[in-house]
Order: structure tokens, then C-alpha cells, then sequence
């Protein structure tokens, strides 16, 4: 299935259990004082803590490590996880980044 498919999905069982989650919310950069809008946007942010970055790929990249962090830093948080759900056993899809702020 397309990433998309996968976010409506994982979108609809975290609402199911009530967590709070923002879906593809923008994140601005910010550049000697002004915030310009730069077209990133983070595909999860659940409970306004954790940053999660959907892919649906052969294998992990390691721009898509970049990507997390780069959104965590952007962003103030401290932890993301990018989900792979192109694996026969999710939980060998799954990668944890923390940024130290």
C-alpha cells in the first residue's frame, strides 16, 4: 500500500485508543529571526511528543535518519521513530532517534 494508506490507517487506531495526534503538520524553518515555509511537514506528532516519519520502502535509507532528525531538531522534540511498513514483521521496521536538544 501507498504511505498514505498506511498513515489514514495508524491515524484512525491511535484515535480509537484517544491519543491525541496531528497529521502532516507543517514545520516552518527558521532563518536570522523569520519562519519561512519551507514545504517540510512531519507525517505524525503524537501527543505533541513524538515525531513519526511513515515509509513504506525496500530498506531504510540513511537520508530517512537525516530526515528524523532534521524534523526533531526543526521541531524542539526530542524522539521519533521511523516506521517502515514494507517488512513482514512491523517491529523489524521500526527505528528509534532521539535528539539531544
Amino acid at each position: 500500500m501507498l504511505e498514505s494508506a498506511y498513515e489514514a490507517c495508524l491515524c484512525y487506531e491511535l484515535s480509537q485508543r484517544g491519543i491525541s495526534i496531528q497529521r502532516q503538520l507543517p514545520l516552518p524553518v527558521r532563518y536570522k529571526g523569520i519562519l519561512l515555509d519551507y514545504g517540510y511537514r512531519v507525517d505524525l506528532l503524537v501527543e505533541q511528543q513524538v515525531l513519526l516519519e511513515l515509509k513504506a520502502v525496500a530498506a531504510f535509507e540513511p537520508i530517512f535518519d537525516a530526515q528524523v532528525l532534521t524534523y526533531l531538531r526543526l521541531g524542539g522534540w526530542n524522539v521519533g521513530q521511523l516506521i517502515n511498513f514494507n517488512v513482514p514483521v512491523l517491529k523489524d521496521g521500526i527505528r528509534r532517534l532521539v535528539y539531544k536538544l
